[in-house]
């Protein structure tokens, strides 16, 4: 009988992903704030368990959160909406949405803008599919079959997938709908683990006699591996875990596949496997007892025979014991040269001893808390104290060894001063450990070592009973000053140098770091493209820019591309440790460069100037410079008003700096808004009350005025 696990089998990135995020908050949550899912965060009720244990509710209804809580989006998306309401209520969003669901929802929006028909085909009910419809605006419809596809009546089509959804169906409708209707873009997005996993299952179950699909009821892309195999193997059967395994089933069959879902926990696979692997184990034992048996009732029955058949013969038996009798002379002639060679042979191996560094067996004659006596075969018994065994805490000789136990130990001494040979186990193992070392080091491998002390230069861990020297330079990715902190840890290291002869061994920490880096860094490069918006987290500042970490790379988010306004520095607009989502405005895997952008992310100001500002409005702003003929101030990043001079007091300004300063936040009012040349005309004074004015000071004024003119006509007349 023989087991085997399909190719990609169990967790794919985008729920590796989201199961780290979840784990990173819950153990970055220092202020203690209430934590949810939008759902379960993956369709596998054992992890959704387990993260509630850590504190992580699953929400069904926004309203149900607390203010201020945080909401991770789980793997599958929400609609647009969704944001919209968090953001209402004042909740901190995670989004955690597989990068493939999200690239759904930015081709549907987009599809949705430019007037197209959005198509998407999968199961209308799966949270995937709510969300993506979420994105895709009123023209979408979700279809589930040809048949559906078939009764559409209308053209320029834009036909996305749900990412778990069977290649087989997707083919047949996409080839319907490009030869039947007019300007269908077919875009499939059907996840590519997903399709190497339908593919690795397929091939499983057309060479198993019976196929164990592993996963959760409530997974979509379970389920669909469970039809896959299910059409090539009749005996398949849908597992949850161990316990669901049909087990007399497996007893009967010798090549068994297994599958597992995306949302399947690497343990859950090994625990169904283990199962399966002890009923192979008692399978065999019953085949051997049986044959044993088998030989036993065969060699007595002959017996049987034997005797009846010398009680009928008389004579036959007689002939039969002269026969007999002649042969076993025979035998033992040839036989007594061999017995005397071994005989010989014994004797020879008692008289001598084993060589210091042979690796010897025996039998345990004698048991001590202080040692264990081994009959070896030679002239002196072997001694294996007790701080020769590798024993656990507070484990006892006694205990662990039995009289007529078997053992094998190394030789230390041929005379231990008392007459016996001096034996260790310890030293065997640390042999057994040295193989394991350098063939980590061929090999490339990595192996746990736990550091036990500090030392000049680095620290000094343990391999079993190998120790390694971890420098300085080598036990992380970024600068160590004191050692201390790795102490007592066990950390997974590369083998960098072997020197057995002089017993030195010499790890990094830090390549198995880059190592891992870098397979992040490769997968993260094939689940991103120019255009994709994602989660990054602000790392360091230039004076051009700022680096922010989208997962493992870091990309250039340029100071024009952080907002629609002007920056004199990057940290006016950002701090460090903050998270940003951030479009990608291109990318150059070769040399490793993502150039980033914020203010994508957000729209234009004068593309929704009307759903903003009106005529009329009073708003506040901050004055950003001031010229001869007014001031600017700035309604929000990249959006200034102007404030002409003779809007800024009732009375005659001759100095605008005499009334305000750069920085300095007023009140204005809207006076005009120009979209074509993307001009706001501001006024101060009619956010101000008028200055009251003496009327009869004023005609006062008039009269004496008029008076003085009419004194002048006078005198002009005279003359």
């Amino acid at each position: 009988m023989k087991i085997k696990l399909g190719e990609h089998s169990g967790f794919c990135f985008g729920v590796k992903e989201a199961i780290k995020k979840a784990e990173e908050i819950v153990n970055n949550n220092k202020e203690n704030k209430k934590i949810y899912t939008k759902g379960p965060l993956i369709h596998n009720k054992a992890v959704t368990d387990e993260l509630e244990g850590k504190g992580v509710s699953i929400l069904n209804d926004l309203n149900e959160a607390v203010e201020g809580s945080i909401i991770i989006v789980r793997s599958h998306g929400e609609p647009e909406s969704f944001y919209k309401e968090a953001y209402e209520k004042k909740l901190e969003v995670i989004n955690a949405t597989c990068p493939f669901v999200s690239k759904i929802h930015r081709l549907v929006k987009d599809a949705s803008l430019k007037g197209r028909n959005v198509v998407v085909v999968g199961d209308k009910n799966h949270p995937e599919l709510k969300g993506i419809v979420g994105w895709a605006g009123d023209n979408c419809l979700v279809i589930d079959s040809l048949e559906m596809a078939k009764q559409i009546d209308f053209d320029n089509i834009t036909l996305v997938a749900q990412t778990t959804l069977r290649s087989e169906l997707w083919d047949s409708i996409a080839d319907y709908l490009t030869k039947n209707k007019q300007d269908v873009i077919a875009i499939n997005t059907i996840c590519g683990a997903t399709r190497d996993r339908q593919e690795s299952c397929a091939k499983l179950a057309k060479d198993s006699d019976i196929m164990i699909v592993i996963g959760d009821s409530n997974s979509s892309n379970s389920r669909k591996l469970f039809e896959i195999a299910k059409s090539y193997c009749e005996k398949t059967y849908f597992v949850e875990n161990k316990n669901d395994l049909p087990l007399k089933e497996i007893e009967l069959c010798d090549r068994i596949g297994v599958a597992a879902g995306a949302s399947t926990p690497e343990r859950i696979i090994k625990e169904v496997i283990a199962t399966m692997s002890e009923v192979i184990t008692e399978k065999k034992e019953q085949e051997m007892d049986t044959v044993v048996e088998q030989a036993s009732e065969t060699e007595s029955n002959k017996t049987t025979s034997e005797v009846e058949q010398k009680v009928d013969s008389p004579q036959e038996e007689t002939q039969a014991e002269v026969t007999e009798e002649e042969t076993s002379k025979d035998n033992e002639n040839e036989e007594e040269p061999n017995m005397m060679n071994e005989f010989l042979d014994e004797i020879d191996k008692s008289l001598r001893l084993p060589n210091r560094g042979e690796i010897v067996d025996g039998e345990i004659v004698h048991v001590t808390d202080k040692e264990v006596v081994v009959n070896l075969g030679y002239k002196k018994d072997g001694i294996i104290p007790k701080e020769e065994f590798t024993l656990e805490d507070d484990q006892k000789l006694t205990n662990a060894f039995e009289v007529g136990q078997s053992i094998q130990a190394k030789v230390m001494l041929t005379d231990d001063g008392d007459g016996n040979i001096l034996l260790s186990r310890k030293k065997l193992e640390v042999s057994e450990h040295w193989d394991e070392i350098n063939e980590a080091h061929d090999n490339k491998e990595i192996v746990n070592a736990k550091v036990v002390r500090e030392v000049k230069g680095g620290v000094i861990a343990l391999y079993k009973e190998v120790s390694g020297f971890i420098p300085m330079s080598q036990l992380s990715d970024r600068y160590v000053e004191k050692a201390d902190e790795f102490v007592g840890k066990t950390l997974p290291v590369k083998v960098s140098k072997v020197d057995q002869k002089r017993n030195k061994a010499v790890f990094s920490h830090k390549a198995y770091l880059a190592e891992e880096k870098q397979k992040k860094v490769e997968q993260i490069w094939k689940s991103i493209e120019v255009g994709d918006i994602v989660e990054g987290t602000v790392m360091r500042f230039t004076d051009y820019g700022a680096f922010v970490d989208i997962g493992g790379i870091d990309g250039l988010l340029h100071i024009s591309e952080i907002s629609w306004g002007k920056l004199k520095h990057p940290e006016e607009a950002l701090t460090i440790g903050e998270k940003v989502n951030v479009k990608i405005l291109s990318m150059n895997e070769e040399k490793g460069k993502i150039s980033l952008g914020l203010k994508q992310t957000i729209p234009e100001p004068w593309s929704i100037i009307d759903e903003n500002y009106q005529i009329g409005q009073v708003i506040e702003g901050k004055v950003v410079q001031i010229k001869e003929y007014g001031a600017f101030v700035e309604l929000e990043p990249g959006l200034d008003g102007l404030v002409h001079i003779s809007e800024i007091a009732y009375k005659r300004v001759s100095n605008i700096e005499d009334e305000m300063q750069v920085g300095e936040t007023v009140n204005a009012k809207i006076i005009d808004i120009d979209k074509e040349r993307k001009r706001i005309s501001l006024s101060i004074k009619e956010t101000l009350e008028p200055p009251v004015v003496d009327t009869a000071e004023d005609e006062t004024e008039e009269i004496v005025e008029v008076a003085e003119e009419m004194e002048d006509e006078v005198l002009v007349c005279e003359q």
